[in-house]
C-alpha cells in the first residue's frame, strides 16, 4: 500500500507493507501527470514502513525509470534498511537525477527544498 501527495513539482510517496505492482502503477499515474504539467519532478520516497516488494513491481520500476530517465531533478529516498539503500542506489544508474538516501525525513525535505531556493 502507498500514500501519495504532491505540491508543485514535488511528489511524495510513502510505502507501507508490501509494495505491489498496483501500488507502483498508482505512483506512475501521479508522476506522469505531474511531469505533463510541471516538467521536471522531484521525488520524496519514504520506504521506512515498507516490508517487501513484488518482483513485478521491481521490474516495472526499472522500466519506468529508463523511460523517464531525464524527467526527475532530485530523488530523496528515506530508507529503513540496508537493502532498500542498495535498491535506491541501483535506481540511480537508470536516471539522470541526483539520488540521495536519508535516515531523516526533515533532512530529505531540506535537501529537496534547496532546488527551489
Amino acid at each position: 500500500m502507498i500514500t501519495s501527495e504532491y505540491s508543485g513539482n514535488l511528489v511524495t510517496v510513502t510505502a507501507f507493507g508490501e509494495f505491489t505492482l498496483a501500488d507502483y502503477r498508482e505512483f506512475e499515474d501521479l508522476v506522469n501527470y505531474r511531469i505533463k504539467f510541471e516538467g521536471i519532478v522531484n521525488l520524496l520516497i519514504d520506504l521506512r514502513q515498507m516490508t517487501d516488494f513484488t518482483l513485478d513491481m521491481a521490474l516495472e520500476e526499472l522500466r519506468f525509470a529508463r523511460a523517464h530517465s531525464h524527467d526527475f531533478g532530485r530523488i530523496a529516498v528515506i530508507a529503513g534498511s540496508p537493502w532498500m539503500v542498495w535498491t535506491a542506489w541501483l535506481s540511480q544508474v537508470f536516471v539522470d537525477a541526483d539520488v540521495t538516501v536519508f535516515d531523516d525525513e526533515a533532512a530529505a525535505r531540506d535537501w529537496l527544498a534547496e532546488t527551489t531556493a
